[in-house]
């Protein structure tokens, strides 16, 4: 796993060079509210990263940050 540049700092799986694959943000497409999420360099939730590759499929899943506070 690596935050990936062409990503907008996405944390996506390492894919060894030269090998051959193909990268893809999955937006997501729910209500947000008020949770903490994930997101690209445009400013849109981000829910999942899918890397595939000839021999197989990533999936980086970004679940939404849980906040508490303390009285």
């Amino acid at each position: 796993m690596h935050a990936c540049g062409g990503m907008a700092g996405l944390t996506i799986a390492l894919v060894p060079a030269g090998q051959r694959c193909k990268v893809e943000a999955v937006e997501r497409e729910d209500y947000i509210g008020r949770e903490s999420v994930q997101s690209n360099g445009e400013g849109r939730p981000v829910m999942a990263v899918v890397t595939t590759r000839d021999d197989g499929q990533d999936c980086t899943v970004f679940a939404p940050i849980a906040q508490g506070t303390r009285e």
